[in-house]
């Protein structure tokens, strides 16, 4: 897929394992969830908790093992965070932005960086409203996302 602001082609992601079978995988489905809700309270995300598991833990792809992705198992054992993690992810790259605009007031690369960060940030809030996945009124505020991030 090609990037969004830029007329280059994306990079290829990391590649799963040929072999469809994870028989290899010496925990349970119950063993592992457990293990993703006692990540998930120490406040880790879907994503770091997936890293973990498969660095520490062999286990490849969650998904196979247990039927169910990472923040489906979150949801459903109440660990779930309220905002989700690509939005989230966007909003600590805005502040960082803002943060370095503070500094840099003639860095006029990085105020384009940060017009374009903050507008898939509403593209995304538009999205998940719409998915009902954030409530109606919530709004995207930088002051507001500064909080957040800290």
């Amino acid at each position: 897929m090609a990037r969004m602001y830029s007329r280059k082609k994306g990079k290829s992601g990391s590649r799963r394992p040929a072999r469809k079978d994870v028989s290899w995988v010496k925990y349970k489905p119950k063993e592992i969830e457990d293990i993703i809700e006692n990540l998930a309270k120490k406040g880790l995300s879907p994503s770091r908790i997936g890293i973990i598991l498969r660095d520490q833990y062999g286990i490849p792809s969650i998904k196979q093992v247990t039927k169910e992705k990472i923040s489906k198992i979150m949801e459903k054992k109440g660990v779930k965070p309220e905002l989700p993690e690509t939005l989230l992810s966007l909003m600590k790259r805005a502040v960082s932005l803002r943060n370095h605009l503070e500094k840099n007031r003639k860095d006029y690369i990085s105020q384009r960086g940060l017009e374009l960060t903050e507008s898939k940030i509403r593209r995304l809030v538009k999205y998940y409203k719409r998915e009902k996945v954030l409530p109606v009124e919530w709004k995207y505020q930088p002051d507001k996302a500064k909080l957040l991030i800290k």
